[in-house]
């Protein structure tokens, strides 16, 4: 198993009921600066200087090169099987390193853990339980998250990322992170343009054999969940 998700941005609609979700199903504290997700918002013109908006659901990218897990010297940052990466509580000592490490501000300081939390997938509360999706996939009214499995090739998830194109985040972090930005299917020219031209558009075909050889690798450090 190799868990991740995949987002069709362009539909969201920043209702936030995602952030809502997740916060109820993991009793992640209120307050907009203690979030697991969150939807981020860019503008801009394009090259015909015709404005646009884009939302960028985001969360834990559930790296397979974590940064995070790298420098966390007591290892209470580290990955399960199915490539998740968690924090164990009783292990960390806030020393925020991870928080430093992390290319997308994806963990903050819970103070009622007393340590760094962030999104886990929703592993304790929905996917160890046998749910078969997260919280802010099932409460999303527009459909923009696909949870799946990396490694069924006949899943929803590979069958999306076969069809379409697709960009990761800060890419040259070289992170190989598993949320994947679908490009609309009849626009995909204007959401090159305004999501930047450093950006890499992947087809799966591309993006299978980095994946498969950043497992291979760091799999062997997977924890049994």
């Amino acid at each position: 198993m190799n868990y991740a998700i995949a987002l069709d941005y362009q539909n969201c609609i920043n209702c936030k009921a995602c952030e809502v979700a997740c916060k109820e199903q993991n009793g992640v504290e209120l307050g907009a600066k203690k979030q697991r997700i969150w939807v981020g918002q860019t503008e801009g013109t394009d090259s015909a200087n015709e404005l646009f908006v884009n939302f960028y659901p985001s969360q834990c990218n559930q790296c397979l090169e974590p940064p995070c897990v790298n420098v966390c010297p007591t290892e209470a940052s580290h990955i399960i099987n199915g490539g998740i990466v968690l924090v164990d509580p009783k292990k960390c000592i806030l020393c925020k390193a991870c928080m430093e490490a992390c290319p997308y501000d994806a963990r903050f300081v819970d103070d009622v853990k007393v340590a760094v939390d962030k999104c886990t997938f929703c592993y304790d509360t929905r996917i160890s339980k046998g749910y078969d999706t997260t919280a802010c996939q099932a409460t999303c009214p527009t459909k923009v998250r696909l949870f799946g499995d990396l490694d069924d090739e006949s899943g929803d998830l590979v069958q999306l990322l076969k069809k379409r194109k697709f960009f990761v985040l800060k890419q040259k972090e070289k992170t190989i992170p598993k949320l994947f930005y679908i490009l609309p299917e009849k626009d995909a020219n204007y959401a090159q343009q305004s999501i930047g031209k450093d950006v890499t558009i992947y087809t799966w075909d591309e993006m299978k054999p980095i994946i498969d050889k950043a497992k291979a690798k760091r799999s062997k450090q997977w924890k049994k969940s």
